[in-house]
């Protein structure tokens, strides 16, 4: 059998720490002190996972706050349940009860928490290959078969999951996280604190061609994306580089899965942009915007600061108005497209009504010399 031969710094297998299904271990006290709570029973109780209420097992620890799961809390098998300030049982419980000003915002503290620890590898798996040329940071976690090249530059607290791809000249800021099979291209730039899930492709070709001259061919990609702190894309997502300058996706984007951003394009800060929507080449969008799914935009756009889109909205024109909302196909106020579909059900109605009287016209006899 061919032995694989890497080339560039190889580490060793010392160098490698994986923390495969690390237990989160704590008890009531200790997370009372994290979340800051008071303790209703048991403060030495342990536990190690997270559950619903209604799943609730021993040594798990869930939340009530919908009043719509309270009968779950009289049944639970969970050892912790964070309940509200404010919550009076009406019957005994079992768990022991951390009580806070909001268990729904407590409880998302604890996750975010519990994610951390659960993800908390750390170490250089000596089955990757790392260019002889690339700056490493300090903390990092780079896992099997990824790929790290030339001129790159990794920041401090970094991980790089298996089968992670990163080309070229590309940097990559302090504490990002960069999940299996993230493909990004050469020469592009990404912030601190950013997330991208499986799949993610970064800085691949933008869709531009000159068809039906002399030519006939695709119109070379030579520019970038930058990405800045604080962004978090979902499974799938693509990000195609620049024909020319860069595509930019601004702070604290946040995109679910399966969401095209095309060549050129500028996503302003704090956007939301929910899955299957697809923002055509040189479209800008403004800040704050709040994203259905499914959402289509034409090329060459302009979207104002706190743009709302509802599910499928397709906008073929800019929209210039700041703090608007909008639905439908092509796009329009929502109001005015609550008014429109009123009049579109009763379609058929209407349609049998004017095709009655055109009818009952034909029908009439014809008047001559006013009689």
């Amino acid at each position: 059998m061919k032995r694989l031969i890497i080339i560039g710094k190889l580490y060793p297998e010392t160098n490698y720490i994986q923390l495969n299904n690390k237990s989160m271990k704590f008890n009531a006290k200790q997370i009372s002190e994290l979340i800051h709570g008071v303790i209703d029973g048991d403060p030495e109780v342990i536990i190690e996972k997270v559950s619903k209420i209604e799943e609730g097992e021993g040594g798990s620890i869930s939340f009530l706050s919908n009043p719509l799961y309270t009968p779950y809390i009289y049944k639970t098998e969970a050892s912790i349940v964070i309940v509200n300030k404010s919550f009076i049982a009406e019957h005994p419980v079992k768990p022991t009860l951390i009580r806070v000003e909001s268990a729904e915002v407590a409880f998302a503290k604890l996750l975010e928490m519990y994610n951390q620890i659960k993800d908390n590898k750390s170490g250089i798996s000596k089955q990757c290959f790392i260019d002889n040329s690339a700056h490493l940071g300090d903390n990092l976690y780079i896992g099997e078969y990824s790929w790290i090249g030339e001129n790159t530059w990794i920041g401090n607290n970094v991980k790089v999951h298996p089968q992670v791809y990163i080309g070229d000249n590309t940097r990559i800021g302090d504490n990002t996280v960069l999940y299996p099979g993230v493909k990004i291209y050469s020469d592009n730039i990404i912030g601190k604190n950013c997330i991208f899930h499986a799949g993610v492709v970064i800085g691949s070709d933008g869709f531009r061609f000159a068809p039906g001259n002399e030519w006939n061919k695709k119109i070379p990609q030579i520019g970038n994306v930058v990405i800045e702190d604080d962004v978090e894309m979902g499974a799938n997502c693509a990000v195609d580089r620049a024909t020319l300058g860069s595509t930019i996706i601004r702070k604290g984007v946040k995109l679910d899965n399966l969401v095209h951003i095309a060549h050129n394009c500028e996503i302003g800060e704090n956007t939301y942009i929910a899955a299957a929507t697809g923002i055509a080449g040189s479209t800008k969008l403004g800040k704050n915007c709040l994203i259905s799914g499914h959402v289509a935009m034409a090329p060459h756009l302009t979207i104002a600061d706190n743009t709302s889109m509802g599910g499928a909205t397709g906008v073929s024109k800019s929209l210039t108005k700041p703090g608007l909302s909008y639905l439908g196909s092509p796009a329009m106020e929502v109001s005015k497209f609550r008014r429109s579909i009123v009049h579109f059900r009763n379609l058929p109605q209407i349609v049998e009504r004017i095709e009655k009287l055109e009818k009952e016209r034909k029908t009439e006899p014809v008047m001559k010399n006013g009689k």
